[in-house]
């Protein structure tokens, strides 16, 4: 299949994942290459590793990755472009810088950096559809069969993946935007996975070292998803 030939994919992300992060960082440079329309969307890890007695995100007054996604919702209302900014900048803040985009306090100081009101925070959460927008983003990877993210789009099909913690540029964003979209060419390859040894964990560790020092939550990793849980009730 010809790479150039797609110009439209959905990305599916929640913002509290940095491999999703660095994905979208691969994305981004593919766009700039070639004009690539992204169409963001959400998924909650949250929500899908949710333990039985716990709260759904929707139920809590603040959860992290779920209410910074009201957010985007309220802004991709406004305009797409403003998601793609509003995730590009709390991904930074959290995966690159090792900050709180999480905290209602910081999340509404970020607004502004993208032109936005900081009213937009207020609205997002006043507003009980922008939970709607989510969960019916969160529900079309369910149906698909899906079970975290990166979770991309393609029209009739969708992929996992890639998963990347030092995201390529240039000609080799290229490269492997070539090679993922040719896995669209075999609908029923399923599945390909590079084994982690302990040299892969050690740079994993290295590469998300900024958000693991300033994670302020509990981790559950249940075989191939990693969820990142509030402490919330």
């Amino acid at each position: 299949m010809d790479s150039m030939a797609v110009d439209s994919v959905d990305f599916h992300f929640d913002p509290m994942c940095p491999f999703a992060y660095q994905t979208s960082l691969w994305l981004r440079d593919v766009r700039r290459q070639t004009g690539l329309n992204i169409n963001w969307r959400f998924f909650s890890l949250e929500e899908v590793n949710r333990f039985e007695g716990k709260k759904h995100p929707w139920e809590r007054e603040w959860s992290y990755g779920w209410s910074l996604m009201r957010i985007g919702a309220a802004l991709r209302r406004k305009s797409m472009d403003l998601l793609d900014q509003w995730y590009a900048r709390i991904g930074a803040e959290l995966h690159r810088d090792g900050g709180s985009p999480h905290v209602p306090e910081r999340a509404r100081e970020l607004l502004p950096e993208i032109g936005a009101s900081t009213d937009v925070l207020d609205e997002a959460l006043a507003d009980s559809q922008t939970h709607t927008e989510i969960q019916t983003d969160h529900q079309r990877v369910i149906e698909a069969g899906g079970f975290g993210v990166p979770t991309l789009f393609f029209a009739e099909q969708a992929l996992f993946g890639p998963v990347l913690v030092d995201p390529p540029y240039g000609h080799d964003a290229l490269r492997l935007w070539e090679l993922t979209v040719g896995w669209l060419e075999f609908p029923h390859l399923y599945e390909i996975q590079r084994p982690k040894g302990t040299r892969d964990q050690e740079r994993i560790g290295e590469v998300l070292q900024p958000y693991l020092a300033g994670r302020d939550w509990q981790s559950v990793n249940r075989g191939e998803v990693i969820d990142f849980e509030t402490k919330a009730p």
